[in-house]
């Protein structure tokens, strides 16, 4: 069965590689796509939607990732949230899991 994914990356090039990707290897289905943090924290909340996971870029358009990471503590024991971002430094990993983050995926561009 397919994990109902909710995806939180303004960039639509990224978008465009990473949803096909993700279906491929991780067997998720996008079932809808934010821009911006407000955005995202409204359709994590709506009780219409069911997903069990959450991606979510920490440099957005319009607010930060760190917001809907944070929005997400109530969450259900049954969601997860991952934290994709080109800043994996230590504090920024450790940051996201005190708001609640599951884990933290990155590439340091400047190693």
């Amino acid at each position: 069965m397919k994990t109902p994914t909710i995806l939180v990356e303004d960039n639509e090039t990224i978008r465009e590689t990473l949803i096909p990707t993700m279906v491929e290897l991780a067997d998720v289905e996008v079932i809808d796509i934010a821009e911006t943090a407000d955005g995202a924290i409204e359709l994590l909340k709506t009780q219409d939607v069911v997903w069990k996971l959450a991606i979510v870029d920490l440099m957005l358009k319009k607010g930060t990732g760190l917001d809907v990471v944070r929005s997400c503590r109530s969450r259900r024991p049954d969601q997860h949230v991952l934290v994709l971002t080109n800043y994996p430094t230590d504090y920024i990993r450790r940051h996201c899991i005190v708001l609640g983050a599951d884990a933290v995926f990155g590439l340091d561009p400047f190693s």
